[in-house]
């Protein structure tokens, strides 16, 4: 990808793009390699924000869909079993409870609350951390409610769009393809691993988004790529937050031990 392409385009634009990454391993967040580097790159390209919503697959909620309305969220280690100076990071942005609270009252029809108790999880700060490393812009978290079905998570990215026209960065964290139950370390990618993730590629270039939030459109494939589906729905949110105006990018789509998609994309 030409980052300065996308710069160009962000500068023409008056909207603020919206963002999904995939993730991956935690140790991204403080390794130098292709993925640091191109978030790095693409921060550089991205307009600054005016406040950043982040939705991050480490944030699980049951039958209510919480904002983080602290004044300065805390750096979460959510993970195990890493080298000491992965938690020894912080992200020590601040947040931002007006909007916060704003963005509640916008989805009231999703049972929206504030939450004072979660913070940044790494599916945020580990990304974040390379795209603003000065930590100097407001940021706060929204749940995904995983007793929730697909098109829910849909339907509040199309009602959280209207943040994009008031300088806001809608971020996605997950990934396409998920599932820790099917890791392998010998080099490999599965056939459906890759075939799930080129369907969604596919899908979401001819803008069909009823069929990337429908179960029966999606089929077996969708059941292997995630056994559960809290690394797919932030995908989802990000894509709603689009319109048929935006024009579509994809970052990497490499796949990583066996059926990791590290594909990210942009609308802008």
């Amino acid at each position: 990808m030409r980052f300065q392409d996308l710069k160009d385009r962000f500068q023409a634009s008056e909207r603020m793009p919206v963002v999904f990454l995939g993730h991956g391993n935690p140790m991204n967040a403080i390794e130098d390699n292709q993925y640091s580097r191109s978030w790095r790159e693409l921060g550089s390209a991205l307009p600054r924000p005016q406040a950043i919503l982040v939705v991050s697959a480490h944030w699980m909620t049951q039958g209510s869909t919480l904002v983080d309305i602290s004044q300065a969220p805390r750096t979460i280690h959510d993970f195990g079993g890493f080298p000491r100076e992965l938690y020894q990071q912080q992200y020590p942005a601040p947040g931002d409870p007006k909007l916060a609270r704003e963005v509640i009252s916008l989805l009231e029809s999703h049972h929206a609350e504030g939450d004072d108790s979660w913070g940044l999880d790494h599916g945020s700060w580990s990304v974040l951390k390379w795209l603003y490393p000065d930590a100097d812009i407001p940021v706060f978290q929204l749940s995904i409610d995983m007793s929730k079905d697909l098109d829910w998570h849909l339907q509040i990215g199309r009602t959280l769009s209207q943040l994009r026209d008031r300088g806001v960065l809608i971020l996605g964290s997950g990934n396409i393809v998920h599932n820790l139950g099917a890791l392998r370390f010998d080099g490999g990618i599965y056939d459906w691993a890759s075939e799930f993730d080129a369907r969604f590629a596919q899908l979401l270039e001819e803008r069909n988004l009823a069929a990337l939030a429908s179960r029966s459109e999606l089929g077996s494939l969708f059941r292997q790529a995630h056994p559960t589906v809290d690394h797919y729905l932030p995908a989802l949110s990000v894509a709603g937050a689009s319109n048929q105006k935006d024009t579509l990018s994809f970052t990497s789509s490499n796949i990583e031990i066996g059926n990791i998609s590290m594909r990210g994309f942009i609308f802008s």
